[in-house]
């Protein structure tokens, strides 16, 4: 009589880190297990969830958490290890003397917006199916700017709302800090938590904008006009390193990806978490602004050779999931779009014990954005695609917060800490030499 295979999961993810707002995690995993795409959109917060049925795994995730997954040869039949970081699941496999089936390449990454589903029947493998659970309806929203930026930044503002009254629900008292730097989306976030919280009752006290000072980087003095002329001058507090911190092997670490702009960014932001924490040793919620540029399209296209301005208009969610899922562009090791790029904010704060929230990941507010008309209001111009931004926020901002908002010319995370000759003086590298320093952790 043939034996039959005994599969065996290893969920390695901290639930812990599972921040669901309406149902509770075994309700949520539930949701997951049943692969409804409904049922899985009905979750709401930040979530990376497993559940197994027989030999059957469905795994899912909101953008704002990375979930990888690594599917090992045993005599038995075969072992799932899922984690949030590569390193763990190679740490996991040593651990059971199943490493030597290991390398990075060999992970997947389940990418956002979708349940994946395994079958874990043994040799050969079958392909894992993707079944998208977040489809937001395109150009639904007229096309008129203060319309646009009402629903936009209320999306923003409920999201805000709810994170920030989960937090007073369960940790009174808490503190908040804002990753500042006074470009639009950072100050429209910040704006939102200050105007929240009023709202709430929350001491405004509690809050504080950091901004990381590299000693002549543009950002602090522009998040220093900002807040002086929102007359919020108090809330900045400034966080110093030195140029000479930036350390391109470490950031590569900690992110476990080589794409250069993601690494600079995330090489920043390790040097603002490192000094929040160094001052401030029991500090938790940090909110951010990343991903807003991706909701509003607003990347320099001519820096892509592989984008036009119909490719980015015409595709649903491009920056958030890059080209899709199942496309030959799409990285089953790492996804795409922010769907990947998440880590670059992701993994630097959580290096340093905090627990990120950027309101511009969640559903409400990209199925606002998607909501915006691009094609009509751009008629696929790009400086009027550019243009777009700014407005949109600010109009949003005045009609939900009643503040009016400064609005300052865009600049990456990167370029506004640090001078551009300085960042590339000490991270310079290219792709290729960034994958060669990940892929020499495992040699």
């Amino acid at each position: 009589m043939a034996s039959r295979y005994i599969e065996r999961v290893v969920d390695l993810l901290d639930p812990a880190a599972n921040d669901i707002l309406n149902m509770s995690p075994e309700a949520a995993r539930q949701r997951v297990l049943l692969g409804d795409p409904s049922g899985v959109r009905a979750i709401e917060g930040s979530f990376a969830l497993l559940a197994k049925d027989g030999i059957t795994v469905r795994m899912a995730r909101s953008m704002d958490r990375p979930m990888r997954y690594f599917l090992a040869k045993r005599q038995a039949g075969p072992a799932l290890f899922v984690a949030d970081r590569i390193d763990r699941l190679h740490r996991a496999l040593v651990d059971e003397g199943l490493d030597g089936q290991f390398h990075p390449s060999y992970t997947r990454m389940v990418p956002a917006h979708h349940v994946v589903e395994l079958q874990l029947v043994g040799c050969p493998d079958p392909d894992p199916t993707y079944t998208r659970f977040f489809t937001p309806d395109r150009g639904v929203l007229p096309a008129d700017l203060d319309v646009i930026g009402r629903h936009y930044i209320g999306a923003l503002s409920n999201d805000v709302t709810r994170w920030l009254s989960a937090i007073n629900t369960r940790e009174p008292g808490a503190p908040i800090g804002v990753c500042f730097s006074g470009g639009v989306d950072s100050g429209a976030v910040f704006l939102t938590v200050y105007h929240s919280m009023m709202a709430l009752g929350m001491s405004p006290a509690r809050l504080k904008a950091f901004v990381l000072n590299l000693g002549d980087g543009p950002d602090v003095d522009q998040a220093r006009e900002f807040l002086s002329r929102m007359g919020l001058s108090i809330f900045l507090e400034e966080i110093a390193a030195s140029p000479n911190d930036l350390d391109a092997t470490a950031t590569i670490g900690v992110i476990e990806d080589y794409k250069p702009l993601d690494v600079e960014c995330a090489a920043m932001g390790l040097l603002l978490a490192r000094g929040i924490r160094a001052r401030y040793p029991e500090w938790r919620y940090l909110v951010d602004g990343d991903g807003g540029d991706e909701n509003l399209k607003d990347y320099p296209i001519e820096e892509n050779p592989e984008l036009t301005i119909r490719s980015v208009v015409d595709n649903l969610m491009l920056y958030q999931e890059g080209w899709g899922v199942g496309k030959i562009k799409h990285s089953l090791t790492y996804s795409g779009g922010l769907s990947r790029g998440y880590v670059r904010t992701y993994a630097p704060l959580r290096h340093y014990g905090f627990a990120a929230f950027s309101p511009f990941t969640r559903p409400a507010v990209m199925e606002a954005a998607e909501g915006i008309p691009f094609a009509a209001l751009t008629q696929y111009d790009v400086p009027t695609l550019y243009g777009l931004k700014g407005e949109i926020v600010r109009r949003g901002i005045k009609a939900i917060t009643g503040l009016d908002m400064p609005v300052f010319p865009k600049r990456r995370f990167q370029h506004g800490a640090v001078p551009v000759d300085t960042l590339r003086a000490h991270l310079g590298g290219s792709e290729a030499a960034y994958r060669r320093s990940f892929l020499a952790t495992y040699a």
